[in-house]
């Protein structure tokens, strides 16, 4: 007992020290991802919220049980998130791979206010990327959802990004 009571008090003094909350293996490859993106550019760090990724995951499982592929719709009263979504083949894609797809977005992404950030003219190429990048946003909370077809990751965003007529960065 002393034995795992000391590994407890290691853990936890060690989430004291580097000053942040213990996530699980999920959140900190979607967070640090996100993060290394956005320091590539200047831009501060996100934070995970438990509350988007709760949100996020009831939009993920509604998607995979209906076999739908669409944003949330914006609720009355509630504060505007942001809202990236992604699906693959179930068990193909680790959530390292399923971000870097949004981030690989980049290759169209030019400099402007938005939505003309897009080198083909088209705002769906770098929509993802913006909000992953978006200055303004500080938290993210994401979860994943598998259904019969497809692996359904969402992510939200508090400030959310792809405002008309604001930059990005």
């Amino acid at each position: 007992m002393l034995k795992r009571s000391g590994g407890l008090f290691l853990l936890a003094a060690s989430t004291l020290l580097i000053g942040a909350k213990p996530y699980d293996d999920f959140s900190a490859v979607i967070l640090a991802e996100h993060n290394a993106e956005r320091a590539r550019l200047g831009q501060l760090p996100l934070q995970w919220n438990d509350e988007l990724a709760l949100g996020a995951k009831d939009w993920a499982t509604y998607l995979a049980q209906t076999g739908r592929f669409e944003h949330s719709p914006e609720v009355a009263g509630q504060p505007r998130l942001g809202e990236n979504i992604w699906g693959g083949t179930p068990g193909k894609f680790g959530a390292k791979r399923m971000v870097r797809a949004w981030i690989a977005e980049k290759r169209h992404f030019k400099h402007g206010v938005f939505p003309a950030n897009s080198s083909t003219s088209n705002v769906q190429d770098v929509s993802h990327y913006t909000q992953i990048i978006w200055r303004e946003t500080r938290e993210v909370g994401c979860s994943t959802s598998t259904g019969e077809n497809e692996q359904i990751l969402v992510c939200r965003y508090n400030s959310p990004g792809n405002v008309v007529g604001r930059r990005p960065i």
